[in-house]
């Protein structure tokens, strides 16, 4: 196929795929999963979150969640501290060696995204932005 018969779906598919084997390829030298990096980028992001409020922003179920926090809590990257508001529920917040880790992703996901999206002008980008905005809207 040249690309003239492929779909816009197939099209979009295939450069989904691309991106997810260039993230497992960022993830690589920490040892860590996707879902496990996105888990860790909220929590940096938004701080210390009560599991259920982390499976929320991931869109997951909370038993999800559970399984990506002890994955995380395992390797040292996050920590499970009482809620000083209810000392009935837990608090998920990163480690400093969560920080750390979180912030080497960060950077190495970045320089491949601008490695991924550098094909594409400025305009190009601005464009695609937009639109993948609108459908993440819907």
């Amino acid at each position: 196929m040249d690309g003239s018969d492929e779909s816009l779906a197939e099209t979009f598919w295939a450069v989904t795929r691309q991106l997810r084997h260039q993230t497992k390829r960022a993830l690589a030298p920490w040892e860590i999963s996707p879902g496990q990096a996105r888990a860790l980028g909220v929590l940096m992001r938004h701080g210390a979150l009560r599991p259920g409020a982390l499976a929320e922003h991931l869109r997951i179920a909370p038993r999800s969640a559970t399984e990506v926090i002890d994955g995380l809590q395992e390797r040292g990257l996050v920590e499970r501290r009482p809620d000083p508001a209810d000392r009935r529920a837990t608090l998920v917040a990163p480690t400093a060696e969560g920080e750390r880790v979180g912030a080497a992703i960060r950077q190495a996901r970045a320089t491949e995204a601008e490695r991924f999206f550098g094909a594409l002008s400025p305009d190009d980008r601005d464009e695609l932005t937009r639109i993948l905005r609108r459908l993440r809207e819907d």
